[in-house]
């Protein structure tokens, strides 16, 4: 178990993500460069606020 810098929850690195939180991991690999330090819901959020806001990644 990990803990996340975002939001401090728990989390289990080794489940299942879905292909928001994929992105999210792709996001913070390439952007943000906290790539494995966010839990699964932080990751997808940022996809999604990525997705809605960030015009320049975004095309």
């Amino acid at each position: 178990m990990k803990t996340c810098t975002m939001c401090g929850k728990e989390y289990d690195e080794n489940a299942a993500q879905s292909e928001y939180a994929q992105a999210g991991e792709w996001l913070a690999g390439e952007v943000w460069k906290d790539s494995g330090k966010l839990c699964q819901l932080c990751l997808e959020n940022r996809t999604r606020l990525v997705m809605m806001y960030d015009h320049e990644l975004n095309r």
